[in-house]
C-alpha cells in the first residue's frame, strides 16, 4: 500500500509539473503572437525553463515553421556574471524567423524588441557531435553568415529576467536578417576571432566590437552547445544553423533607422543591413 501510494504521488507530481509547463508556454504564445509583454514565468531552475522552452517552441512552430537551428545567449563573461551563471544559454531557431539582408520590419516587431550585432554558421555534418577543439568544430561547419538577430526580452520591465527565465521565453529568439553565406573553405578559423565588427546605425558607426569577443573565440560558441545538447541527449544536424551570440550592446530600433553591420577581415569585408519602419 505504502509503495502504491508513493507511485501515485510521483504522477501526481508529474502530471502537476507538465500541467505548469503547458500553462506558462501557452501564456508566452499568446504573448509573442500578440507582441504583448508576458508576465515572467515562476522559475527557478534551468532543467524546468528548457522543458518550458520546449513546450513554447512547439507552439510557435506552427506559425513559424521547424526549428532549423540553435542560438546562443549570454556570450560575454560580464553579462553572465551578471546573471549569476558561468555560461551561456541556448535558444532555438525557426525556418520563418529568418529573413534576408536587407529586409524591412516594423521597429516594433516584438514585445521589447532589441537589435544585436551577430553571425551565424552552419554545420556540415553531424561528426560536430564529436568536435572538441575549434580546429574540429571548423571541419565540421560549411558556411559563415553574417547577421543582425532581432531579439524580443518578451517579459514585462521590472519582471525578474533570471537565467532561467531567459531560458525558458527561448533566449529571446524572434527574428534575424541573413547576409550572403561564406563558403568555409574560403576562410580560416582564426579569421572570425581575428576580424572587427562595426555597427552603424542611421550611417555612423556606433561601435566596433574584435571577433574574439564572444568566449574568446566565436566557435567556443559551438563547442559549447555541442557539449550542452549531448548533456541533454540532443545533437546538432547537417544544415543545422547556429547563431553565435552578440557583438557588442543590444540596440532599440528606431523607426526610419537602418542597422547595418560590417565584418571587417571577413572575405572582404562582408556586411549585413536591415531597415526598421
Amino acid at each position: 500500500m505504502k509503495k502504491f501510494a508513493w507511485v501515485a504521488g510521483i504522477g501526481l507530481f508529474l502530471v502537476a509539473l507538465a500541467a505548469g509547463v503547458g500553462a506558462a508556454a501557452d501564456a508566452l504564445y499568446v504573448a509573442f503572437v500578440a507582441k504583448v509583454p508576458a508576465v515572467a514565468p515562476k522559475v527557478t531552475t534551468l532543467a524546468e525553463a528548457y522543458r518550458i522552452q520546449d513546450a513554447f517552441v512547439r507552439r510557435l512552430t506552427a506559425p513559424l515553421g521547424p526549428v532549423v537551428g540553435y542560438k546562443v545567449g549570454l556570450t560575454s563573461r560580464p553579462v553572465q556574471q551578471r546573471f549569476g551563471i558561468d555560461h551561456p544559454l541556448r535558444g532555438q531557431l525557426l525556418a520563418k524567423m529568418l529573413l534576408k539582408s536587407g529586409a524591412e520590419v516594423p521597429a516594433r516587431f516584438g514585445a521589447r524588441p532589441i537589435a544585436e550585432a551577430d553571425l551565424l554558421v552552419r554545420v556540415k555534418d553531424a561528426g560536430i557531435n564529436e568536435a572538441r577543439t575549434i580546429a574540429e568544430v571548423w571541419e565540421h561547419l560549411d558556411a559563415v553568415i553574417p547577421f543582425i538577430e532581432l531579439p524580443d526580452l518578451l517579459v514585462r520591465k521590472g519582471d525578474p529576467l533570471t537565467a532561467p527565465v531567459i531560458t525558458a521565453i527561448n533566449v529571446g529568439a524572434r527574428l534575424g536578417v541573413m547576409g550572403a553565406a561564406i563558403p568555409t573553405e574560403r576562410l580560416a578559423a582564426g579569421d572570425l576571432a581575428a576580424m572587427t565588427v562595426h555597427v552603424f546605425e542611421g550611417g555612423r558607426e556606433v561601435m566596433a566590437v574584435p571577433g574574439r569577443a564572444i568566449l574568446g573565440h566565436p566557435l567556443n560558441a559551438v563547442r559549447w552547445l555541442v557539449e550542452d545538447l549531448r548533456a541533454d541527449g540532443k545533437a546538432l544536424k547537417a544544415g543545422d544553423l547556429v547563431s553565435l551570440g552578440s557583438f557588442g550592446r543590444p540596440l532599440v530600433p528606431r523607426p526610419g533607422s537602418e542597422l547595418r553591420v560590417v565584418y571587417e577581415g571577413l572575405f572582404g569585408n562582408q556586411e549585413v543591413a536591415v531597415r526598421f519602419r
